[in-house]
């Protein structure tokens, strides 16, 4: 059974400020902690109802350094931030910041993505098509948000996510191509596939900031053949990566 401190100290990681104070953040969903057992790296410690442990035997006595304990379902539903929880939660360690590293890969930026739903599905995306990193200006959605965590599917722990302002971003690395996403640009079909650059994706209803697209060398657009006025923002990244990593 949990004690009081424990349920009050894991319930204070739903909010950003605790998050950032204690270096810590909840992943909750069994695909999302079994992954996270398999790799260990992060991973404090893991609570999940006795159904779950038996299904997983195995796995939870594997992952060395990683406290697993049993709780009964009210208490993880005190626990979880989800209206219908899962049968897991982990708690994991934020990793330590890194450095962009822009030099001969293809990253993707994000200016002011406000949904941590999107920021989840474009990591996950990012996963997907192979880029190495994703740098978000500090007034995303947060990384680590349980949103955002879900969202990403488990990619979260093979993508890192960097804080960095973009502006700052671009005109520290002018030798790298910077693609900015935008209504009124070139069209993705005539752009050859990149194998070094930036791909800039801005806020869900703004768009990229003027600052952004004046240190931008390219402006580029997903044709639209219908009337929809705009794309959701990870629609449009998957599109993009589409096109121009494959």
């Amino acid at each position: 059974m949990l004690s009081k401190a424990q349920i009050k100290y894991i319930q204070s990681l739903q909010h950003k400020k605790y998050r950032q104070k204690f270096g810590q953040f909840v992943a909750e969903g069994d695909k999302i902690v079994q992954e996270l057992l398999q790799a260990t790296r992060y991973v404090k410690a893991v609570y999940a109802t006795r159904e779950w442990l038996l299904d997983h035997r195995m796995l939870a006595e594997k992952a060395t350094g990683v406290d697993v304990l049993e709780v009964a379902p009210v208490e993880l539903k005190q626990l979880s931030s989800l209206s219908t929880p899962n049968q897991a939660l982990a708690l994991v360690q934020i990793p330590a910041p890194e450095a962009p590293v822009l030099d001969g890969a293809v990253s993707l930026a994000l200016e002011t993505i406000q949904d941590p739903g999107n920021l989840g599905t474009i990591i996950r995306i990012a996963d997907w098509f192979g880029v190495r990193q994703i740098i978000c200006s500090p007034d995303c959605a947060d990384a680590y948000n349980a949103k955002t965590i879900q969202a990403t599917m488990g990619s979260f722990m093979r993508v890192p996510v960097i804080v960095h302002t973009i502006p700052e971003l671009l005109e520290r690395n002018r030798h790298i191509p910077a693609y900015a996403a935008t209504l009124h640009g070139d069209n993705i079909i005539k752009i050859k596939t990149i194998r070094e650059g930036i791909i800039l994706i801005g806020n869900e209803s703004r768009g990229l900031s003027e600052e952004v697209l004046k240190l931008s060398s390219h402006h580029i657009t997903i044709p639209r053949i219908g009337q929809a006025e705009s794309l959701n923002a990870a629609i449009a990244t998957g599109i993009i990566c589409g096109r121009l990593l494959i």
